[in-house]
């Protein structure tokens, strides 16, 4: 496909995105990015991740964008 979800996209058919928190700069980042309105808000979610002590990647904590 050539489909690739990124800051811009219009979200027709989904009001939330249960996911975990994915590396810097991966495909599925910029998926959260687009999700949250692509302004660069995820940024903010991940720094209070880190202070919180939130796990990351597979075995990792998960969070719900709605």
């Amino acid at each position: 496909t050539g489909l690739f979800v990124r800051p811009g996209f219009r979200f027709l058919a989904v009001d939330g995105l249960l996911t975990n928190f994915h590396t810097p700069r991966s495909t599925l980042l910029i998926l959260v990015d687009a999700f949250l309105g692509g302004d660069g808000r995820w940024r903010e979610i991940y720094a209070r991740a880190l202070e919180e002590g939130f796990f990351f990647l597979s075995y990792g904590d998960a969070m719900l964008v709605l």
